[in-house]
């Protein structure tokens, strides 16, 4: 059975994407910032490669100008004064829509590709790294890089700077091999676009006997020594919210899967009812308001860690996902479909249980 992939589908999901973004942004607005685009969407990837764009334009405009047969471009006060001028050139992004929209198309594309087939897009990325220069690309590149990262970021400084790209290529391929088990499900991860546009996985892969398809699997901080792409943060991304596009999260157009039949079973709502009535907790007492904007600093951080796999993007847009539920049925029903599964929550665990009482406070009468 082989898989193909349909280009045209994709190549009409991210238009129609784009379009949908930048209508809802530039209504009020004729210019988008380099802030704005790092919280424009709950896809932090996506938002991450239209920076990763930009980044490659912004050099190649410094290699243009270095390229000037006229100018001693090696003297120190002219690679200074250079440099000084590109990096608040960098702080001062400015796009209109018209621009814009073909930055975000590629980007779309660029992570349903990274979702699906991680092995073949960092590959790709190889092939875009300067000859014997691929290390230091990589380590340039590390901060754009937020969907199976592990894939990549282990090779840094430690291949060598000597190794060929073939060498790179097979390190990563071995990589996925060992550790694709704990990467994250391309069905969450492409979940995420759908607070603009539900992505249908089903329609994007195809197989030559029409069966189901499955895929192969921060705000910066301005300082003015530095350019805008070297303060990316890498750890945490940190929304813009007045770049945000709000709309009610849209399921991803797959046939949800059932709850695992794990020992600990799936979650019970007469169970959460009958828990957290009867209980009271510090700190949150009483009916609280969407989930999305009611995290504390201290739970977002161990939701992120314990449930989420670490990806700030999946936590966000689950919270968004059961704050468009109607009720807790709907809620726990969401959760045992999606999240127990996928994510091989434990339901009697600490983290999921603190996750449930939030839950339930949510939707509490």
């Amino acid at each position: 059975m082989t898989t193909q992939i349909n280009s045209k589908y994709l190549e009409n999901y991210a238009k129609a994407y784009s379009e949908t973004v930048c209508e809802r942004f530039f209504t009020d607005r004729q210019f988008i910032s380099g802030q704005d685009i790092v919280g424009l969407t709950s896809s932090v990837q996506v938002n991450f490669f239209v920076i990763k764009h930009l980044f490659e334009l912004w050099q190649k405009e410094l290699q243009k100008l270095k390229s000037n047969p006229y100018f001693d471009y090696r003297d120190i006060s002219v690679h200074e004064a250079l440099t000084q001028f590109m990096n608040v050139l960098s702080r001062r992004i400015r796009v209109e829509k018209g621009n814009f929209q073909p930055l975000l198309e590629e980007a779309v594309k660029r992570a349903v590709e990274l979702a699906t087939d991680p092995v073949s897009y960092y590959q790709s990325e190889i092939d875009q790294a300067p000859a014997k220069q691929i290390n230091e690309y990589l380590r340039e590149n590390k901060k754009y890089y937020k969907w199976h990262a592990q894939l990549i970021n282990f090779l840094i400084d430690k291949a060598g700077f000597g190794q060929e790209a073939s060498d790179y290529k097979k390190a990563i391929a071995a990589n996925y091999q060992a550790v694709k088990d704990q990467l994250e499900s391309v069905n969450l991860l492409l979940a995420t676009l759908g607070d603009v546009k539900a992505f249908d996985l089903d329609a994007y892969l195809q197989n030559d006997s029409q069966t189901e398809a499955e895929a192969v699997a921060q705000s910066p901080k301005t300082e003015e020594s530095a350019s805008f792409f070297e303060n990316l943060e890498e750890e945490e991304v940190k929304e813009a919210p007045q770049a945000k596009v709000e709309t009610t999260p849209e399921p991803i157009a797959s046939t949800p899967k059932s709850p695992s039949p794990s020992a600990s079973g799936s979650i019970q709502v007469t169970q959460v009812r009958a828990r957290f009535s009867a209980e009271s907790y510090k700190g949150m007492k009483g009916i609280i308001g969407e989930l999305s904007e009611s995290l504390a600093i201290n739970q977002r951080f161990m939701f992120r860690k314990e449930l989420f796999e670490g990806n700030d993007d999946l936590l966000t847009h689950a919270l968004k996902s059961l704050d468009a539920c109607d009720s807790l049925e709907d809620a726990i029903e969401l959760i045992n479909h999606r999240y127990l599964p996928e994510l091989g929550w434990e339901p009697n665990s600490e983290p999921v249980d603190e996750f449930l009482s939030l839950v339930y406070r949510r939707f509490l009468d």
